[in-house]
């Protein structure tokens, strides 16, 4: 499940003493008036496709968002990054249409269609004008039920996506990222890269890309949201329309291994020749989204390394002792127990120091309470900002097809203020001494000078190509 770490862009501040005084637990809106029951049409297809509408007639345009169940957990290690290339090559052409075709037909609409590969799911999405739905459903049925795989594009594919990691063996930020899952996920499925490896990339044949998707792209567990200016029922009638007949059985997929626990500190350092700055990643295995505690773990990790400048980890490491160009938590669990990271940008000759203090600031977040202005603060975040999440069609339909891929209930927006707010002091620490480890934790980094324990990163592939 390793991903390249996103750097932050730093934002100003003046100074971390001039604080706005917290706003009320509650901000003023109206939950009822979020998406709910009474407003999302869900119907279960005969051949076990889920498909969610809401209309919204204040604009003319209307968006698509799904999932399915085939991703990286259904590849073998000897085929990392089959998925990812398999969702890639999709919109190369089908039975019936042309890659040209395909794009000259979206372009000739104005409308956007895309498709990718994930750990869990392979996504697709897309936007139209409202009239045009049932166009766009026929191109994304398309490419989704009955792709070609033109050997010329794939070959082109492959090249694009070896060049992607040739640039990532350069990247200090996506390397401690590889690096750090490859430690905290020993020899199970999340320790491996969605992207792939040269090694087995390269040795990825058209025939794979077929026999990946006739085995695993099945509308069962297909996930099928639309939002905008098309009426509910109208628009689950174009779906049975255009996905109804699709009969296609995938195979069981094993239950996701238990992760290993930490017994002690790990730690890896990557070199990366010509660099100036190094990345590191920090963290423990965290919670999944449908653990009860973790929206405590999220709002824990932005009292951590979110809020404002980074909260409290952004006071520490970049205000007081200016050691990093950016510093941040994260958590990033989903249909399994995703990491509780720490990411840093820091001249080499402090990461030693920076790390210091990133512990000391774990230490103190799980040996002792949050204050109760840290926690105003941060309910208040949580809830305010979740209005503007829903203001477009692409958010409310991104929040709807959640809510269904992790069965948090159509009314779980409505209850969400409520779930916030109900989160205690004494919850932050306790979720925090429950996941976060002082003296148990990975540690990656990437950048000038020399490597050490690389006996998997950047090996994977060749190891696996054994097997």
């Amino acid at each position: 499940m390793a991903k390249t770490i996103l750097k932050k862009k730093v934002k100003r501040k003046t100074s971390s003493a001039k604080r706005v005084a917290p706003r009320p637990a509650a901000p003023g809106f109206d939950a009822s008036s979020l998406p709910g029951p009474d407003d999302i049409l869900r119907v279960e297809l005969p051949n076990g496709m889920v498909v969610l509408a809401r209309e919204n007639f204040t604009s003319p345009a209307v968006v698509l968002n799904g999932s399915l169940r085939a991703g990286s957990l259904d590849e073998s290690r000897a085929r990392a990054g089959l998925a990812r290339f398999t969702a890639a090559a999709l919109m190369r052409g089908t039975e019936s249409r042309t890659f040209a075709e395909i794009y000259e037909q979206i372009e000739s609409l104005g409308a956007r269609l895309g498709m990718g590969g994930g750990t869990h799911t392979s996504s697709f999405g897309g936007k139209a004008l409202a009239e045009d739905l049932d166009t766009l459903l026929g191109l994304a049925a398309d490419a989704l039920r009955r792709p070609a795989f033109p050997a010329e594009h794939v070959e082109k594919l492959r090249g694009q996506l070896l060049t992607g990691l040739a640039i990532r063996a350069h990247d200090t930020g996506a390397m401690a990222s590889l690096a750090f899952d490859e430690m905290l996920y020993p020899d199970h499925p999340y320790g491996l890269t969605e992207d792939g490896y040269p090694e087995t990339v390269s040795a990825i044949t058209r025939d794979d890309l077929v026999n990946f998707h006739r085995a695993y792209y099945s509308p069962q567990q297909m996930i099928l949201v639309i939002v905008g200016a098309v009426k509910a029922t109208d628009a689950v009638a174009l779906a049975q329309k255009h996905f109804g007949d699709w009969q296609a059985a995938r195979p069981a997929r094993p239950a996701l291994p238990p992760v290993p626990p930490l017994g002690e500190i790990k730690k890896r350092r990557v070199a990366i020749p010509g660099k100036t700055q190094a990345d590191l990643v920090l963290g423990c295995v965290g919670p999944q989204r449908s653990d009860p505690d973790y929206i405590a773990a999220q709002i824990a990790n932005n009292i951590f390394g979110v809020f404002g400048m980074y909260g409290r980890l952004g006071d520490v490491v970049r205000e007081k002792h200016g050691l990093a160009y950016y510093v941040y938590g994260q958590i990033t669990g989903g249909l399994g127990p995703g990491p509780w990271q720490i990411g840093a940008g820091v001249a080499p000759r402090n990461v030693d120091l920076a790390v210091e203090l990133i512990v000391r600031e774990m230490e103190r977040l799980t040996q002792k309470k949050v204050t109760a202005a840290e926690l105003a603060e941060n309910q208040s975040n949580f809830v305010g900002r979740l209005p503007l999440t829903l203001e477009t069609n692409e958010g409310v339909a991104a929040m709807i097809e959640r809510m269904e891929l992790y069965q948090l209930g159509l009314d779980y927006l409505r209850r969400y203020p409520a779930l916030v707010n109900s989160i205690t002091r004494a919850d932050v620490q306790a979720v925090a001494a429950k996941y976060l480890h002082p003296a148990r934790y990975v540690l990656a980094v990437a950048g000038p000078g020399e490597s050490n324990d690389l006996h998997r990163t950047g090996a994977v592939a060749v190891r696996a190509n054994a097997e």
